[in-house]
Parts: C-alpha cells; structure tokens; sequence
C-alpha cells in the first residue's frame, strides 16, 4: 500500500516534499517532474522556490497533469497560465521544459496521443504531484475513469466545475471539457505523491488508500503503484482507520529510506 505520512499543516507538507524533490534533482539533474495545479500543492512550490538558489534547475523538465479544453493558453486560470505564474517563474525553470496538454480545440482529436509522445520522449516522469479533488478525482480523472486511460478528453462534473468556479468570474465560465493525463498515464511515473489538506477532503482520502480499488474512486489507484506517498495534515487523516498505525510507522521508518 501507500506509505501514509500525517504532518501537522500544509507548510509542513510543503516542506517534506521538497525534500524528496531536492534529493531527486541531486542524484538526477534533469529530472522530470509531474506538476499539478489547483491550491493544493502550492506549499510544495513555494518551499521549492524558496530554496531555488540552492538547487541548480537548469535541466528540470515538467509536466503539467491537465488543461482545459478551449481556454486560451492566455487566460489567467488556463493550466498553461497557472503553471507559468506558480511553478516556472518562482523556481527559474526552463519555459521550454515545461509541457502542458494542448487544449486548442482545433487540434484537440490528436493532443492526448502527443502529449503522452512528448513525456515518453523526455524519459517518463520521475516524481509526480498529486491532489485529490473531493470526489476522489486526481488530474482531471473523474470517477468512472479506467485505470488503463491515458491522456485524452474528459468532460468535467458538475461537482467540480463548482469545486473550480472559485478560480472564475462565474460557474458559466469554467469549461466544460478538459486534456488530462490518464490514470494509466499516472501510474507510469516512478514517484506518486499525492497531497491533501482539510476535512473536506478526509473522505477521498481515505476511499483511496484504505477502500477497495474502484474507478468510482480514482484516487484508489494509486494503491497499485510501487512507490506512492500519500501527504495529509491532521484534518485529512480523520477517516482513516489504521491513522495511529501510519504515525507509529513512519516515526520508525529507517532513516536511508527517505520519502
């Protein structure tokens, strides 16, 4: 199963993660990493930025787990936009290393089987980033998703079309279509760490690391993947069955064996 890790708040996780990352980038300069968007993994992000002096990034390379399908790639809330403003900038990457999925309508039927192109090219991805939406979803994975999908259109839920009219002017406003990479896509990745924070999401947690692998719950699948860690404060873990078994698992975890 996923090594479950409780921390005290976000920061903490921010933290922890960063970490992982950094020993990534140390042993594997031109690492690649899976990059989601959302509020979630801003504290991972800010911690990394703010040790970017320290880090030599210069041949980091990304990928983004999503896009809206039809928003251009200017708008403030497409994907491309996001990660450019939260990811690119703060930590001093390459633009031209970062992908996200192409959400032009007019290319739209062959964007998925060239973006899972591009990440084969670039090696796979090595670390990747995770959240999970209330539902259970992770990337743009809603349920009913196969775990063999790979990258390619999904229409959105009503569910989280109103989980991400926050980030718009109106619910109208947010698309109804989106590129995401696969859970088939995902479980590729050498590294998933999949973070989440508050009560609201201690249901969907704990659906997808101590309930039954389902695609009505996404997030389940990361309990097929080799090395999956899951990161959650104290308000995520409160569903959790086995939560006292996790912290007295990882307090005696061997140190060499890191994240």
């Amino acid at each position: 199963m996923a090594e479950i890790v409780i921390v005290e708040d976000a920061q903490a996780a921010g933290e922890l993660v960063a970490d992982a990352v950094s020993a990534l980038i140390a042993r594997k300069p031109d690492a690649v990493l899976g990059l989601a968007t959302g509020s979630t993994p801003l504290a991972v992000y800010r911690a990394l930025a703010d040790r970017a002096g320290s880090l030599d990034l210069g041949q980091v390379s990304g990928f983004a787990l999503d896009e809206y399908v039809g928003l251009p790639a200017s708008h403030p809330e497409s994907y491309r936009s996001v990660i450019t403003r939260e990811v690119v900038e703060p930590l001093g990457l390459d633009p031209d290393r970062v992908h996200v999925p192409d959400g032009t309508v007019d290319t739209i039927q062959t964007a998925g089987a060239d973006y899972e192109r591009a990440i084969i090219a670039a090696g796979g991805i090595d670390l990747q980033i995770l959240g999970v939406g209330t539902d259970g979803h992770i990337g743009f994975n809603e349920p009913g998703s196969s775990f063999a999908s790979l990258t390619r259109v999904k229409t959105l839920t009503e569910q989280t079309r109103r989980d991400n009219a926050r980030f718009f002017d109106s619910p109208d406003d947010v698309p109804m279509h989106c590129i995401t990479q696969g859970l088939g896509t995902i479980l590729r990745a050498e590294h998933l760490v999949m973070l989440a924070f508050g009560e609201g999401k201690a249901k969907a947690v704990a659906a997808s690391v101590e309930g039954p692998l389902s695609a009505m719950m996404p997030g389940s699948a990361i309990q097929l993947h080799p090395h999956a860690t899951v990161v959650i404060d104290e308000a995520a873990a409160s569903e959790l069955k086995l939560a006292d078994y996790y912290r007295y698992a990882y307090a005696n975890k061997p140190e060499w064996q890191g994240v």
